[in-house]
């Protein structure tokens, strides 16, 4: 039985409008036991976070976090991002850092019910009403207790730069039927149609997502996560169908680029729009960012319209192994305050404040729009390798959307490997 509570756009936003260091064979990937800058030792002695942030803009916006806080010395391990995904599995059964940047949902339960994470039902006790009670089920485990604090999430959609549609009278199309128009639209005026890049593995997921839940529906696309539908089930087929028909609108040699310079190749007006999180502004000058915007992806399915979206929430959590717990749960808590997720989502523009209490005033228009999508989708996955297995995702999907992407027309073969391989996964 799936015990994962629902996440519901009502429940998300009533109210109101993740990392780790590795064993030692990897810490020659990041910067290793660096104290933040400007933290300072207090009474609480000293907090190790291992840290996947590694991008320039997130782990900036980590290190001034850490800054504030005065109760301990923290020392952070930052580690390539796809190297921190990985090895998680490993890294939590090893020698982990007192907190981790993780991801709620599946993904935290999983690594919970493993026994690899610390209860800390406590510090929510403190700090839960400041959360909606959406983002409290995405913290929970299977067994009630709370593993996991919110501290930032971000919608994906299909971003685009203003100046570059007007000058080509482009509109946000409705169906796959628009999508398609314009994509061949974008072709003959000489723009690449759409961004896309997968050398790390995990971009394609947010396309096989969008397209799962815009063709079949949510509960199917959660349940096929689940392990509880086939791969080879005609449904599924349609989906890797209805993206074969897209790849001739695909940036090509995506295995082979990266995501960021997917977004710099959005920036530099080569391509026409992009599927992506939030996060690509990142990607853009500062002086550039007004003029990028986005749309949800089109409908496919009418009984579905785009009531569903990729909406992830990133965190922190207590590994099961801390050195200094009483430490640990000082920073979190300082991670879970208003104040401390005001100072992320300032410096970095392609992230929204998880606390209830956050201060949205100062948010960009593409944060503004951001959240505006949020609240008006019905249902919110959290991506394909937040809500499965990690196993599955990274030994079975990332492989086999990497092969998809190589060879979009080897289809059925393709998805009875995947079946045959979940099965021996979901048992």
């Amino acid at each position: 039985m799936d015990q994962r509570p629902p996440i519901s756009r009502r429940n998300l936003l009533l109210g109101a409008a993740a990392t780790f260091g590795v064993p030692a064979i990897l810490a020659g990937c990041g910067g290793s036991d660096q104290p933040a800058p400007g933290s300072t030792s207090g009474n609480l002695g000293t907090v190790t976070i291992g840290s996947n942030a590694s991008d320039e803009v997130p782990k900036k916006s980590l290190d001034t976090v850490v800054k504030a806080f005065r109760q301990a010395q923290v020392n952070i391990n930052t580690v390539d991002h796809n190297t921190f995904q990985e090895n998680i599995n490993r890294y939590l059964r090893g020698t982990p850092e007192d907190v981790f940047t993780w991801f709620a949902g599946y993904r935290m339960q999983f690594f919970a019910e493993q026994g690899l994470a610390t209860d800390i039902s406590d510090v929510w006790r403190e700090i839960g009403g400041d959360y909606t009670q959406a983002f409290k089920d995405a913290s929970t485990g299977v067994d009630g207790k709370q593993y996991f604090v919110p501290f930032t999430y971000y919608p994906w959609a299909v971003f685009y730069r203003k100046s570059v549609w007007e000058e080509k009278g482009y509109e946000p199309p409705k169906t796959l039927d628009e999508f398609t128009a314009l994509a061949r639209k974008m072709k003959a005026d000489g723009l690449i149609p759409i961004a896309f890049a997968d050398k790390d593995g995990w971009p394609a997921m947010g396309t096989f997502d969008i397209i799962n839940m815009r063709t079949n529906g949510y509960d199917f696309h959660i349940s096929l996560m689940g392990g509880k539908e086939s791969w080879t089930d005609p449904r599924v087929k349609q989906v890797f169908d209805t993206w074969r028909g897209l790849m001739e609108y695909h940036q090509p040699a995506a295995l082979g680029r990266t995501w960021q310079e997917a977004g710099q190749s959005l920036a530099q007006k080569k391509t026409g729009m992009y599927l992506l999180g939030m996060f690509v502004a990142q990607q853009f000058p500062e002086a550039d960012r007004d003029d990028l915007d986005f749309f949800t992806f089109p409908e496919i399915n009418p009984s579905y319209g785009t009531d569903s979206i990729d909406a992830p929430i990133d965190g922190y959590m207590i590994s099961a192994k801390a050195r200094n717990v009483d430490g640990a749960k000082a920073l979190i808590k300082h991670f879970g305050q208003a104040s401390s997720q005001n100072v992320a989502t300032g410096l970095d523009p392609g992230t929204l404040a998880a606390s209830s209490k956050a201060d949205t005033s100062g948010y960009s228009s593409l944060q503004k729009r951001g959240a505006e999508l949020v609240s008006q989708a019905k249902h919110l996955a959290q991506f394909l390798d937040r809500d499965t297995r990690p196993d599955f995702a990274s030994t079975v999907m990332i492989p086999s959307l990497q092969s998809f992407v190589d060879k979009p027309t080897e289809i059925d073969s393709l998805l009875v490997s995947i079946e045959k391989q979940k099965a021996n996964i979901f048992r």
